[in-house]
């Protein structure tokens, strides 16, 4: 053959092959390691052991410098896919996770609320959050590792309630009936029906509520982490604790790209990465996975994205945004069969434990944005902003007590607030899964499951998310979520 034709669209199955083999065994700059004999192997492990119960320090683990799949971000997308795949493969492919933050101490996924709800307008998110439903449902079988207890998510069974006001009544009646087709269990409820249920709520401005009656509440969003990543490792991936620094390119001199002239394409080749001891150290890969959460943009311009020509001058528009989430307690406030509350104004609301207890927020005006710098936590918020509008809802608010705060991060996609998931057309070897704002929890199973359908089945096979794809920014064809949690 003269040359290799690539079509940079959604890859197939032999694609995937095809990058396996380029990167890891055709490279001119790659030699295979023979393998290590057996017996060597025993000897070296013994001799760890030696040196351990001698006080020495234990040899230090080699570097992962190649693997067939590279994940940056091990949060619960990362770590979510880094299970599918490894699942699927076993020892099939090698793939390694890099995470500059083992600690979790910022990361979106823990210092988000866990949240778990169906009533999405969007079809394709009621469907992740339903499988993601599903996931947790049977969490047991998915992630348990042996010699370990089996996880535990502390669900809390809580329906979720979206409040809506004579001008939204109508698109909360369409949002009930694709929820009711896609198998959600819903209930609307009147003016006069929300009173009787929730007499605390002041019911004035409603004119229709919307109830979740299955399989919305909350979860430890610690606990599903920790558990995707513990039996991702059991199962062989390779967390790495490093940060992504830059990509290197390699130009496929006998590749013929639609569109583009012989000999100009470029592929991904290798991460480099920087390590805390501050060692730049290059990890050759066949695929790369963009799972940096709120970092995810700035991983993206390494690759070019935003900066380069026709599909990757189109940036990737996934940028930090800073959310508090207030705590306070009301003895007098509503009971522990009150729902997760959505209200018209924009505020959330939903019990913390079982003491009267209780959390709430809003997402703040494009005006008012808080700085991404700190997680400080700005407390004159809740008292002109978020303090009003729960006393408007529940009158016993105002006698609350603040008790505690805290901020989190969140991957908030500027272009429509929707997660942004699959191949990027520009490259037959990079793929993407972030934007989830604060869905990444209920969403991460689904999302996880597609990524890998994509790569090793060549294209979607349970949900098909090709609406989420990243070819919808180059044409500008927004994907408009109005149940944005």
């Amino acid at each position: 053959m003269s040359g290799t034709v690539l079509k940079l669209c959604r890859p197939s199955k032999c694609i995937f092959n095809c990058t396996i083999i380029r990167s890891l065994s055709d490279s001119k700059n790659y030699t295979p390691p023979p393998p290590e004999h057996p017996v060597k192997r025993t000897l070296r492990i013994l001799g760890n052991d030696v040196k351990t119960s001698l006080g020495f320090k234990k040899e230090t683990p080699l570097f992962p410098h190649h693997c067939d799949v590279v994940i940056i971000g091990g949060g619960v997308i990362g770590s979510s896919i880094a299970y599918w795949l490894k699942q699927r493969t076993r020892d099939g492919l090698e793939v390694v996770v890099v995470e500059r933050d083992p600690s979790y101490a910022q990361a979106s996924t823990v210092l988000s609320c866990g949240g778990l709800c169906q009533q999405f307008t969007v079809p394709e998110n009621v469907q992740m959050s339903l499988y993601g439903a599903e996931f947790l449902r049977n969490i047991k079988t998915h992630l348990s590792v042996p010699n370990h207890e089996a996880p535990d998510v502390r669900f809390t069974p809580c329906g979720y309630m979206f409040l809506a006001s004579e001008s939204s009544a109508e698109h909360l009646q369409e949002a009930y009936k694709l929820q009711k087709q896609l198998g959600v269990k819903t209930e609307l409820l009147s003016p006069q029906q929300l009173k009787e249920r929730c007499p605390w709520m002041n019911v004035d401005d409603v004119a229709l509520a919307s109830h979740g009656l299955e399989n919305e509440g909350w979860i430890d969003p610690w606990s599903l982490l920790g558990a995707f990543k513990r039996k991702a490792r059991s199962l062989g991936t390779t967390y790495v604790k490093a940060e992504a620094v830059a990509f290197e390119f390699r130009n496929m001199q006998d590749a013929l790209v639609e569109g583009m002239p012989t000999g100009s394409y470029e592929s991904l080749d290798r991460l480099l990465v920087k390590t805390d001891e501050g060692d730049i150290q290059p990890i050759k890969f066949g695929i790369a996975i963009i799972a940096a959460g709120a970092s995810s943009g700035s991983v993206a311009r390494l690759a070019r994205i935003g900066t380069g020509r026709g599909a990757l001058s189109v940036p990737l528009p996934v940028v930090l945004k800073k959310r508090y989430v207030y705590c306070f307690h009301c003895p007098e406030g509503p009971g522990l069969r009150a729902p997760c509350l959505m209200d018209s104004s924009g505020i959330y609301l939903r019990r913390e434990g079982l003491a009267g207890n209780y959390i709430a927020g809003i997402s703040p005006l494009p005006e008012e944005e808080p700085s991404v710098d700190n997680l400080e936590v700005d407390y004159s918020f809740f008292d002109n902003t978020v303090w009003p509008l729960l006393c408007h809802r529940v009158s016993q608010f105002e006698h609350l007590m603040v008790k505690s705060a805290w901020a989190g991060y969140c991957d908030f996609n500027e272009f429509d607030e929707n997660a942004i998931i699959g191949p990027h057309p520009a490259y037959h070897n990079l793929y993407l899964a972030t934007g989830f704002g604060g869905h990444s929890v209920q969403q991460s199973a689904a999302a996880g499951r597609a990524i890998m359908e994509m790569i090793i089945d060549g294209g979607f096979q349970t949900i098909d998310l090709t609406r989420f794809g990243f070819e919808r920014l180059i044409k500008q064809e927004p994907l408009l979520e109005k149940n944005i949690i």
